[in-house]
């Protein structure tokens, strides 16, 4: 038991400094807007930084593939120290991005750079710490021990955020707004050099080792094809799938994430400071409420809080938007926050660990991280967009309903879904998986 949480420990720190490094972006893009950009309109500066931002998830694809391959062939720990490195190249390179006054547009080129930096670092890393956590959790734990996953993405936002408060209260606006939004980038760049050192002396899963022994006198054609596209052909349903159930998820958790500071800023009319503090509070709550989900899955299944969250996004995320606008204050805006991400947590707990479980060791990395990067390129990158589109538009309620509608699509996928929690991850694809099963249930092992 011992080894198994060294292992979940490991893998959740560094995707927390993963996912600091990727979320302070979003969460100090209200004060370094201005930097990168000429004077106007702060809504159209929001955008410009917003759509830089949806560009690192367009590269998200390329790095579910490329590391995603990395982690079927070299394993999960070779993929997930490169990650690491990555993102600490690209949080440096922000760290130091000349402003507009200094250099023009070359600015946002390094920016641009940075970002495309972390897309692929992020591509690969949410694959491989799903994997990672999933295989090395015990048998029946599977949805506890991957939630940690959001625990720990959740827990970087929460860093990121905490360091802004402290930084709102110890600097001038004009401080923060000229030089101190690069400080969360300096500490993320650290950050990830102790996560580095760290993963290099983490243990392998057994379930990859023991399927990388097994495979040891496999055809060189065969070992050829570990962790290739060609490979997940074979597995276009369940590929389809990852795409299809992460398309409400996504679209709903960057809306109450990395979107609600700028949200209840811009549009509700709070304070800054105020509106982080109600992020905050929130993420703080939404990360406690992980793992009890998590094992709540253990036992009834990954299904049914699936269910829950699509029907309750589909139907609530208009009248908790619109009251969101209205709040007025902290509490308020609190409640309403707290109620979406509670309805969001019946996606975040489990689904790391329902991607995983849909592909065969040998293809699994690539299984869980080039289908979800489409997804969040498609959907979840351009949430925080498609939000400021509508705003600019003089229509800001059509993203609501946008948001409404990509649950209720995800709705009648979980709906038709198979269960699989009881399935045996060093069986799947093989004959336990095409073995007739009861509706809605796959075959225990």
């Amino acid at each position: 038991m011992g080894q198994h949480w060294k292992k979940i420990w490991v893998g959740s720190a560094g995707n927390m400094v993963e996912w600091f490094d990727w979320f302070v972006y979003a969460s100090f893009a209200t004060y370094f807007a201005g930097s990168f950009f000429p004077a106007g309109n702060d809504t159209a500066k929001l955008m410009n930084t917003a759509g830089i931002f949806a560009v690192g998830f367009f590269m998200r694809p390329v790095g579910g593939w490329l590391l995603g391959r990395v982690g079927d062939r070299k394993g999960r720990k070779a993929a997930l120290t490169l990650t690491v490195s990555l993102m600490s190249a690209s949080a440096v390179l922000i760290a130091v991005a000349p402003t507009y006054a200094v250099a023009g547009y070359g600015g946002v080129a390094v920016l641009l750079v940075a970002r495309l930096l972390q897309g692929l670092s992020v591509g690969g890393e949410y694959a491989a710490s799903a994997t990672y956590l999933t295989e090395a959790s015990a048998p029946g734990r599977r949805g506890f021990a991957s939630s940690f996953q959001y625990v720990s993405m959740t827990a970087g936002q929460i860093l990121g955020l905490g360091l802004q408060i402290v930084l709102q209260h110890t600097l001038s606006s004009g401080e923060l707004h000229s030089w101190g939004w690069r400080i969360p980038f300096v500490v993320g760049a650290l950050g990830a050099a102790v996560i580095f050192y760290l993963r290099r002396n983490m243990l392998e899963t057994d379930a990859y080792t023991e399927a990388t022994e097994e495979g040891a006198g496999e055809s060189t054609e065969a070992a050829a094809e570990r962790g290739t596209v060609r490979a997940l052909m074979r597995h276009k349903r369940e590929a389809f799938l990852v795409i299809a159930l992460t398309m409400g998820g996504t679209v709903a958790y960057y809306t109450y994430t990395t979107y609600l500071t700028k949200y209840l800023s811009n549009s509700a009319g709070l304070p800054k400071q105020t509106a982080t503090l109600v992020s905050f509070c929130a993420l703080l709550v939404f990360a406690c409420l992980q793992p009890l989900a998590g094992a709540l899955s253990d036992r009834i299944g990954r299904r049914p809080l699936l269910v829950t969250f699509a029907v309750g996004s589909t139907f609530l995320t208009v009248p908790i938007m619109t009251m969101l606008k209205h709040a007025g204050s902290f509490w308020p805006a609190l409640g309403l926050s707290l109620l979406a991400l509670v309805v969001v947590t019946g996606y975040t707990s489990i689904n790391a660990c329902v991607k995983a479980e849909l592909f065969p060791t040998g293809i699994r990395s690539l299984g869980v991280a080039l289908p979800y990067a489409i997804a969040n390129a498609l959907f979840g990158g351009t949430a925080e967009y498609v939000a400021l589109w509508f705003k600019n538009g003089g229509i800001e309620s059509g993203f609501y309903w946008y948001v409404s509608g990509c649950a209720a699509v995800s709705l009648v996928v979980y709906l038709t879904m198979r269960e699989t929690r009881d399935i045996d991850l060093k069986r799947v694809g093989g004959a336990a998986e095409n073995a007739p099963a009861e509706a809605g249930k796959v075959p225990a092992s």
